[in-house]
């Protein structure tokens, strides 16, 4: 007799919406799935109504993803505890800055073999000055194994079935097949890499590169100063990855969740657009999320702060000038034209120009040697 996998997707806003789309539709035909999976859903009355019970009754998340059906086997619950006390696979798709609570929530009330499996970009601090990533305090909090997902998916498109790819981090062999095909569709492909922490990595870094590329936008500067913006991003994210969580591999920058996911999110995401709107209208982070996100978060700049927690209590601010200037933009410390500046003379530009006069110097070396032969 084959197990069937209980799910439980821990999250109800576009993205957490968009994946209950299509894990629905698969549970509901897989044999190694229970048909029935469950969603979290912060409670929240809309026009007098309760969240739940209107999800539970048209089958649509007419707050976070309207226009959209949600399968009939995914069941809307207020609690998360009742949401997950039976999972054998958890989701996690909430913003970041709410891991730790549920975490707290959770712990002893669900399935002691259940597996998570995080779509959440973005770290958390750490006391003395360092971060964490998220499937790792999922981890170490409910003592569970937990893979990642991060990719070019941005979640209206996914929800429209508009052809996409995604990428699973998990290190284990035998789970990894069960949660891509728990996944996969033929318009959201996955690819499985082992490389868990920079898949992560990547998610989360991409958002604080996609806040500079909305300020160049806001700025009129064009396409060409944002490849930059987003060439130099990427850049600092490898760097990034090679100091902070070693042992990864350059391949994978490469997979959807490294430069796609940077390139979507650059031209495309909440994190450009609501950085586009900052620099035009002069509005706070916080005065553009209430009027732009209908009451969901922007990650960009809560990861460009705790990145630069991180990198100012190491000293290492300078090593990252794109990072810090973007978040000293976000908190007010200067302008958004100044990051034309920190572009520039990004010492990216410096190590490149040092390697061409070497080689330059080698050149001319060798040719006057040629010439003392000849």
């Amino acid at each position: 007799m084959v197990a069937k996998h209980r799910v439980c997707i821990i999250g109800s806003g576009n993205w957490g919406s968009a994946i209950a789309k299509i894990v629905g539709a698969n549970a509901a035909k897989l044999p190694n799935f229970e048909d029935r999976v469950t969603m979290y859903v912060y409670e929240e009355m809309i026009n007098g109504k309760k969240l739940t019970e209107i999800i539970n009754e048209t089958h649509e998340n007419v707050k976070y993803l309207p226009g959209h059906q949600i399968p009939e086997n995914v069941v809307a619950i207020p609690d998360v505890i009742e949401a997950a006390i039976d999972a054998d696979i958890l989701i996690f798709v909430i913003p970041h800055q709410f891991i730790s609570k549920i975490c707290s929530a959770l712990l002893g009330k669900i399935k002691p073999t259940a597996v998570g499996i995080s779509l959440i970009k973005g770290f958390d601090k750490k006391e003395g000055g360092g971060i964490e990533l998220i499937s790792h305090i999922i981890s170490e909090q409910l003592r569970i194994p937990v893979s990642v997902l991060m990719g070019a998916n941005l979640a209206s498109e996914v929800a429209d079935e508009m052809f996409c790819e995604t990428t699973i981090g998990c290190k284990d062999k035998s789970m990894a097949p069960i949660l891509r095909d728990m996944i996969q569709t033929s318009y959201f492909r996955v690819v499985v890499v082992e490389d868990v922490d920079t898949v992560e990595c990547c998610g989360a870094l991409k958002n604080i590169v996609a806040c500079g590329a909305g300020f160049v936008d806001g700025l009129g500067l064009g396409d060409n100063t944002k490849a930059a913006v987003i060439r130099l991003g990427l850049m600092e994210m490898i760097k990034f990855v090679e100091i902070f969580f070693p042992g990864g591999k350059l391949s994978t920058f490469f997979e959807s969740c490294g430069v796609a996911d940077l390139i979507t999110t650059c031209y495309g995401g909440r994190n450009r657009r609501v950085s586009e709107a900052f620099v035009k209208t002069g509005k706070t982070i916080e005065e553009l999320e209430k009027e732009m996100l209908n009451g969901q978060k922007l990650q960009g700049p809560f990861t460009a702060e705790e990145v630069n927690y991180m990198l100012k209590s190491k000293n290492m601010e300078a090593r990252f000038p794109l990072f810090t200037a973007i978040h000293r933009i976000c908190i007010g410390e200067i302008k958004p034209a100044d990051l034309i500046e920190c572009i520039r003379n990004h010492p990216e530009h410096m190590t490149q120009a040092n390697a061409l006069a070497q080689e330059e110097e080698e050149n001319e070396q060798l040719s006057c040697s040629l010439r003392s032969r000849l």
